[in-house]
């Protein structure tokens, strides 16, 4: 009876394997038509990664948001097994003990997937993990979605550190290009400012030394103050002659230039003593004349205290309308001109010509004339060049004026803000003739302004007022 009975368990055991493997057989064609319709790549991810994926998943929510059967969980370990160990033998599969059911059940599921391979296996695990759990594709999806996020993240930081280092780069090429035009403009300054200073220094000595007798260290002082002046008014005067260039264009007329140059006479007060006849002349019968150096410096009313106590002449009152003509000749042993001036309280036309005439004394003179006298000495100019060229009115003059002096142009008039600092200024030598030194109120219709003025000229390394 009892060998009876171990028959019939044998029996069903071999019914329940032959079951078992029919209903594997089942679902493994189930599984390969659904991994026919499932590819994992599709979902953005390789195998392997994907297969990480599941496994963790499949740890972390076993029993707990995922609940699987008792068959379904042999099928998962069968294909880590494969995926482990390759295809189940003898030599890669552990012994059983005679009471492991577990193990047993799973060694034949093992031996159920064959000889496929570790790519299969993977796959396989995958699919089967979504068919049970559809939990697993919404994680797989927010994990590709994060890491999708991440890379563009990274992508962004990349492109903003090669932005960041672009600008850093231009910057520094910029920064570097204005380092080197900054060290070139301080060059040709230096280089400038040094060619102004041995040309000025000679003039601005014989100044201090005259300012400040005996005083060396007072006298080096007002030098370099002097030259530091003359070096930004120089760059000043630079800068608008550029700017005047760069206004002009070539379809400007002659006609039209010459109105320009009346306006510009009227807006600024400057007075020119010569007709465009007489600049032609003179500029092809004078010998080229250098230019001027002046300057300001502050003191006014300590200037015109000095001025008052040294000589009362050179304190003249200038009517308004009228033009003071002071003639300063040059001296046989001088080689250069200096002159300096102050107003009270309002400003005052100055400039200075050259009179190209040998001097018959070496007095200065002063010379006060009103406009209508100005044009009438132009008249009585007009008159003679009428009487020159032998055409007249019909009447012919015998006794005109002779024919003055050609005059050169040394500084234009313009109005000096003279009740403010001190103006100043040199000039050497151009030959034998009269200096003018034109102080202009002309333009003024009622106030007189009371002037203040010295002269002096340079005599073998010493001055002399």
């Amino acid at each position: 009876m009892a060998g009876t009975n171990g028959d019939i368990s044998l029996v069903g055991k071999k019914i329940e394997k032959l079951a078992i493997s029919a209903d594997n057989s089942t679902k493994n064609e189930i599984d390969t038509e659904s991994g026919k319709n499932m590819e994992p790549r599709l979902w953005g991810f390789e195998t392997r990664e994907l297969y990480k994926i599941a496994v963790n998943f499949y740890k972390e929510k076993e029993g707990k948001a995922v609940h699987l059967s008792y068959e379904d969980k042999l099928k998962l370990v069968a294909f880590t097994q494969q995926v482990t160990h390759g295809k189940c033998t003898a030599e890669n599969a552990p012994p059983l003990g005679v009471l492991d059911v577990i193990g047993k059940n799973r060694r034949l599921a093992w031996q159920n997937l064959g000889d496929i391979s570790k790519e299969q296996a993977m796959e396989g695990f995958i699919i089967l993990l979504d068919k049970l759990c559809p939990l697993f594709r919404t994680v797989v999806e927010a994990q590709k979605r994060d890491i999708e996020e991440k890379l563009r993240l990274r992508k962004e930081e990349e492109a903003r550190l090669l932005e960041e280092e672009r600008r850093l780069k231009e910057l520094e090429e910029l920064k570097k290009k204005e380092d080197e035009a900054r060290l070139k403009e301080e060059i040709q300054r230096r280089q400038i400012q040094d060619a102004l200073n041995q040309q000025t220094y000679f003039q601005f000595k014989m100044y201090a030394e005259q300012q400040y007798p005996g005083n060396p260290e007072q006298q080096g002082v007002l030098i370099r103050q002097l030259q530091e002046q003359h070096y930004h008014q120089y760059m000043q005067q630079l800068r608008q002659n550029q700017l005047v260039i760069e206004d002009q264009t070539p379809e400007i007329s002659n006609t039209t230039i010459e109105n320009t140059q009346k306006e510009e006479h009227t807006e600024t007060n400057e007075t020119a003593p010569l007709n465009e006849e007489d600049s032609d002349e003179l500029q092809d019968d004078c010998p080229p004349i250098a230019r001027a150096e002046m300057w300001t410096r502050k003191g006014v009313e300590e200037f015109k205290d000095t001025i008052r106590r040294e000589d009362g002449d050179a304190v003249i009152k200038v009517g308004h309308g009228e033009t003071v003509t002071v003639r300063v000749p040059t001296h046989e042993d001088g080689s250069c001109l200096f002159w300096e001036f102050a107003t009270d309280g309002y400003d005052i036309g100055f400039g200075v010509y050259f009179e190209w005439s040998k001097p018959e004394t070496n007095q200065v003179s002063v010379h006060i004339s009103e406009s209508e006298d100005e044009d009438e000495e132009d008249d009585d100019y007009e008159t003679r060049e009428d009487l020159e060229s032998g055409v007249t009115n019909g009447t012919i003059q015998s006794d005109y004026k002779p024919s003055p002096p050609p005059i050169s142009v040394i500084v234009p008039i313009y109005r000096r803000d003279s009740q403010e600092e001190i103006y100043a200024g040199s000039h050497r030598y151009p030959g034998q003739g009269v200096y003018l030194l034109k102080f202009d109120n002309s333009y003024s219709l009622w106030r007189s302004k009371t002037l203040y003025y010295r002269v002096y000229y340079t005599q073998n390394g010493y001055v002399k007022n």
